[in-house]
C-alpha cells in the first residue's frame, strides 16, 4: 500500500480530472486509508487498489481500478451500474488487476 501522503496526492490528481474515489479495495492485512469520505466503500480484496468513475460523455460509465501499490498501473471499464452483472464485472476487473500485478512480481 503507498503512503497516506501519496494517496492523498492520488486522490486529488483524479479528482481534478473529475474521476470521484468511489471504492477502495484493500489486501488482507493492509490497513486501509485514513481520512476516506464517508460514502466511499472499503472492501476486502487481494490486492491494494482504489476505484474511480466520472460522468461519462455519453454511455456506459467509466470505472477505474488504481493499483496502490510501487508500480503505477490501472485498468479501465465501462459499465451500466443498474445492471445486474455490475457487482461481477467489478470483481472481475479486480481479478485482472491482481493477475497483472502478480505477473509484474515475478516478471
Amino acid at each position: 500500500m503507498i503512503s497516506q501522503t501519496e494517496f492523498d496526492q492520488l486522490v486529488a490528481t483524479y479528482s481534478k480530472y473529475q474521476w470521484v474515489l468511489r471504492r477502495v479495495v484493500v489486501a488482507q492485512d493492509t490497513p486501509a486509508p485514513n481520512a476516506v469520505a464517508a460514502d466511499v466503500e472499503i472492501r476486502p480484496g487481494v490486492v491494494d487498489a482504489a476505484w474511480f468513475s466520472r460522468t461519462p460523455a455519453e454511455g456506459a460509465i467509466p470505472w477505474e481500478i488504481r493499483y496502490l501499490g510501487p508500480t503505477q498501473y490501472a485498468l479501465v471499464e465501462h459499465v451500466d451500474e443498474d445492471a445486474p452483472d455490475f457487482e461481477e464485472k467489478l470483481r472481475t476487473v479486480e481479478g485482472r488487476l491482481a493477475e497483472a500485478v502478480a505477473a509484474q512480481r515475478f516478471a
